[in-house]
């Protein structure tokens, strides 16, 4: 199995370095889990992090651009946002609406004190960074 290269912008871990510490771990832990993921697609190998709009982002070749971030107007909960013009989010919440909550069809955002739906987040990370290879599927092939 081929070995995930990522190319990593030095910026991001400043980002990263300015959220509030609790906010940063989950942000840090969102972060291991794309990067988790597209190591497990051997047809990604290769993954950008860098900043779009000033947030941690992660773009594969064949994928959908995700992005992770938290605002100071809502302290409470942060957020994974995909491109809003794909068809991820409205299948997210076709498939998943019952576990999380979603914005628009822009992001599924998080409460700091809940404990994430990994398996079902990883599902959607996939689909995410193979998104150019599973959009003519039906709900993305989730």
């Amino acid at each position: 199995m081929q070995k995930l290269e990522v190319q990593k912008n030095p910026q991001v871990e400043t980002v990263f370095a300015s959220y509030p510490e609790a906010v940063r771990e989950k942000l840090q832990y969102l972060r291991q889990l794309i990067l988790q993921v597209a190591d497990e697609i051997e047809a990604i190998g290769y993954l950008e992090e860098t900043l779009k709009w000033g947030e941690p982002s992660y773009l594969a070749k064949k994928g959908s651009t995700i992005r992770i971030d938290w605002k100071k107007k809502t302290p409470g909960q942060y957020a994974i946002y995909f491109k809003c013009t794909s068809r991820l989010v409205p299948t997210f919440k076709a498939v998943y609406d019952d576990l999380f909550e979603f914005e628009g069809n822009r992001a599924m955002i998080f409460k700091i004190e809940d404990k994430l739906p990994e398996e079902e987040l990883i599902k959607c990370i996939k689909v995410a960074l193979t998104y150019h290879r599973v959009k003519h599927l039906p709900l993305l092939g989730l």
